[in-house]
């Protein structure tokens, strides 16, 4: 195999193949149909940059046929077909399903109101963008048309397709099975590859000029002040940019490719420095303008291309000339590669025309990168622009230069969780915006609170002095929040990378949004902030500015049926309902349901990468059974080398009241002592626990926490089987409403007198209803009533009887 082979069975069985004449239909599984026309009779079975796998096992289906028409059958859809060129009227297919008032039906050239994927870019956004489409929609179907698509010919190059009139489109009939759908598109399209580790911790970009001294310095700082990151990246002062040269060649300076020794005097020696330090580095790379006769690899690139440099001529820019890619690898990137450069930062933004029609550059630079990237062993990376449907097989996804704004903010989880929708399923952000809008501290923290729960948070931002991150230039109660969440950033990543490890193997992202798990609910598709990361957790993102009175911020969300808790405050919920949340700024709206299990970071000071850690800190959620395996691996491999994951089963059983912890088992990683702790969320009980392992069983007394009940279970080897002892049936704590909503009383902005008038009507003994309407009475507002409501009725157990001294209510089981 050659550099640039790749994965890919593109030439379906031919069974699957039912065609004559001018059309074609391929039945790749149950749900998923190919379809296509061709007026010269000659149909397509090279690979596309869409559609690189159509050799799938051949699903069940009947034909029904006669000279007139075709019929095909497979149990989620029924095709009519009038043997005519493709129109609405003859040919369409039944959806199998009850997807709309009058059934669901595909017609060939008309769209369902699908519900969207992602888009190339959000460069210079403020704001909603339009998005293209997915492979889902509520009524049942939705089609991918690759009519135009590049292709890849028999030496895996490049290549345009035959002219003339033709149809090559994908029918996605699953129904309101979306995960399904889009599992069948990783299936035609390719899976999502798995992330190295380190690429899920904190990165630190900015659009700067800084020296050597001065980066390095500044990771120093972030050391001290107890911030872990995993990622350097340098934006385009790396190299030269105003150096005399530059502007004698005429040229922007925007590409480049000799460093900048004014700043970076020893190159080497200082990726060298950051690697010490436990980072991976990432350099900017804007290729458009090809190599100038001043580069540093000049030479190099002339003598491998065969190029005249006896004028200085440019080398131009050429990615559909294969010997320039292949010098553009091996010379220009190489020469960095050596030096310790970890990942290329591509930064495309010259649109999509190359000097072959139809050749899309961003493609090809996205495709060849992370072939290249994967040479010598390395587990394959790039960091670049979404090229369309396909993309994902080329992750992480740069979004672009956003406006720092809060509609930048609120866009973006939609955004990044209707991607799923066409697999896309690691967007990198700019957390806090780059440039223009207003420096708003709030919002920077929000932003954060979003990105600790988003694919990856990369904080950046433009070289404007005033645009600040680092928490240590914030006002105090800023930086320590900011701080806080960047910490918890890395405490997640065994979590993280376990559901790296699900949405390279599993086809499932990280983050889904809601109608994913709940499609038959209607709120589940009136809530597109909102989402599911991973399997355990549901996030609500606060993208608006507090209330100067009541010091929250709201959002109204949907909780799905069954009871959840918030995983920051221990607040227990009940679900199948909307409701408003209000936060203060170091809260953030987190839901974990009953028995979820969520493994952490529990290290004491977190260091910079993302190696595994031999300290793990569970939440786990009582009510139900649940169970959850913690992957990890050596980082070290591609994931078609068939890793040798290392797994720990962990269970719940909540008749029993046990939390299993299983004998880790496989990987190349030796053992080790690894030290457990446990967190109950929303659980508290005053009697001693057991903890049982091997044949010693010890009695410990948890430490009640502001979320829950925290248990130090100790050091235990990994060929262990410990087993935490609860009382059997355990349940949630009920939510204490009074303490919660003096706190809101103590903080809000309003008259002492309307406080205490508050404080009356909730501590009195009477039915919520009568409270709730003594409220509203009051005549007050939506800022300062709905606080009070979600702590009323969070949790629908609750009633109140008799006075209480300590609480002003006594909860009883309804």
């Amino acid at each position: 195999m050659h550099r640039y082979s790749f994965p890919h069975t593109p030439v379906a069985h031919p069974e699957a193949i039912i065609g004559a004449g001018k059309y074609r239909f391929t039945i790749l599984t149950d749900g998923l149909l190919r379809y296509e026309w061709a007026e010269d009779y000659q149909f397509e079975d090279r690979a596309s940059v869409l559609a690189i796998n159509r050799r799938l096992p051949v699903p069940e289906f009947r034909v029904k046929e006669n000279q007139q028409n075709l019929q095909i059958l497979t149990s989620r859809f029924h095709l009519t077909y009038d043997k005519q060129e493709f129109s609405p009227n003859g040919l369409s297919a039944v959806i199998k399903g009850n997807y709309g008032p009058h059934g669901s039906v595909w017609r060939y050239g008309t769209s369902a109101s699908n519900l969207g994927g992602t888009t190339r870019t959000l460069d210079e956004a403020d704001g909603r963008v339009a998005l293209d489409h997915g492979v889902i929609s509520r009524q049942g179907f939705a089609t991918l048309d690759d009519s135009n698509s590049m292709l890849f010919d028999d030496r895996q190059w490049v290549t345009t397709r035959l002219p003339g009139n033709r149809v090559d489109g994908y029918l996605f009939a699953y129904g309101h099975d979306y995960r399904q759908a889009v599992q069948a598109f990783y299936l035609l399209s390719g899976p999502q590859p798995l992330l190295p580790r380190w690429a899920l911790g904190n990165w630190w970009s900015r659009y700067y000029p800084y020296t050597a001294d001065e980066y390095l310095s500044l990771m120093d700082r972030f050391h001290k002040s107890e911030i872990p990151l995993s990622v350097a990246v340098l934006d385009m002062d790396w190299h030269i940019v105003q150096d005399e040269r530059v502007k004698k060649a005429g040229v922007t300076g925007w590409t480049g490719y000799t460093w900048n020794k004014e700043l970076f005097p020893n190159p080497k020696s200082f990726l060298a420095e950051l690697h010490d330090r436990g980072l991976h580095v990432s350099l900017n790379d804007h290729p458009a303008d090809g190599v100038q006769s001043y580069e540093d690899p000049y030479e190099d690139m002339a003598i491998a291309l065969n190029h005249d440099v006896s004028m200085g001529d440019p080398i131009s820019f050429d990615i559909t000339n294969q010997a320039f890619l292949d010098a553009f690898f091996d010379v220009l990137h190489r020469r960095f590669e050596r030096e310790g450069l970890d990942l290329w930062w591509v930064d495309w933004q010259q649109g999509t025309h190359s000097r072959i029609p139809g050749i899309d550059p961003l493609w090809v630079l996205n495709h060849y990168h992370f072939l290249d990237s994967a040479l010598n062993d390395k587990r394959p990376l790039t960091f670049s622009r979404y090229a369309g449907p396909g993309s994902h097989r080329y992750p992480i996804g740069f979004s672009g230069d956003t406006v720092v704004s809060w509609d930048s903010l609120n866009f973006q989880p939609e955004f990044t969780a209707t991607a799923s929708n066409i697999g896309f399923g690691w967007w990198s952000h700019d957390i806090g915006g780059h440039f223009h809008g207003e420096k708003n501290d709030e919002m920077l923290i929000r932003w954060v609170q979003y990105g600790a729960f988003s694919p990856i948070l990369r904080l950046h931002s433009s070289n404007n002095i005033f645009s600040i991150k680092e928490p240590w230039n914030l006002d105090s109660q800023y930086g320590q929040i900011m701080t806080e969440y960047l910490q918890l950033r890395h405490r997640l990543l065994p979590y993280l990378y376990t559901m790296n490890v699900r949405a390279a193997v599993q086809g499932l992202p990280l983050v889904q949004p809601m109608y994913w798990g709940y499609p038959e609910s209607e709120e589940s598709y009136n809530v597109p902030n909102q989402y599911l990361f991973g399997t355990d957790l549901i996030v609500v993102p606060i993208t608006t500015p507090q209330d100067p009175r009541s010091r929250r911020s709201q959002v109204l969300a949907w909780l799905p049926p069954g009871r959840h808790v918030d995983i920051f405050t221990g607040v227990v919920y009940d679900g199948d309902r909307r409701i408003w949340l209000n936060r203060r700024l170091k809260d953030y709206p987190v839901f974990a349901p009953e028995g979820a299990i969520i493994p952490l970071d529990g290290a004491s000071i977190l260091t910079n990468g993302c190696a595994n850690s031999p300290t793990i800190e569970l939440l786990v959620v009582v009510g139900a059974d649940g169970v959850f395996e913690l992957v990890e691996d050596d980082g070290k491999g591609q994931y078609t080398d068939h890793i040798d994951f290392r797994r720990t089963r962990i269970s719940f059983n909540q008749q029993a009241g046990e939390l299993h912890i299983w004998p880790t088992s496989g990987g190349n990683i030796p053992a080790q002592i690894r030290q457990w702790s446990v967190r109950f969320l929303g659980y508290a009980s005053s009697k001693a626990l057991q903890v049982c392992s091997g044949d010693k069983t010890r009695e410990v007394n948890g430490q009640y926490m502001v979320n829950g009940l925290l248990v130090d279970l100790g050091s235990h080897p990994e060929s262990a089987h410990i087993v935490v002892k609860l009382e059997s049936h355990p349940s949630l704590m009920m939510n204490r409403p009074g303490p919660q909503i003096i706190e809101f009383l103590r903080g809000a902005q309003i008259e002492l007198d309307l406080k205490d008038c508050i404080r009356r009507i909730v501590e009195r003994s009477v039915s919520r209803l009568l409270q709730i309407g003594d409220l509203h009475a009051l005549g007050l507002d939506s800022v300062l009533l709905n606080p009070i409501l979600e702590f009323l009725l969070a949790d629908s157990r609750l009633i109140v009887t008799e006075d209480n001294q300590e609480t002003g209510f006594l909860v009883v089981d309804m």
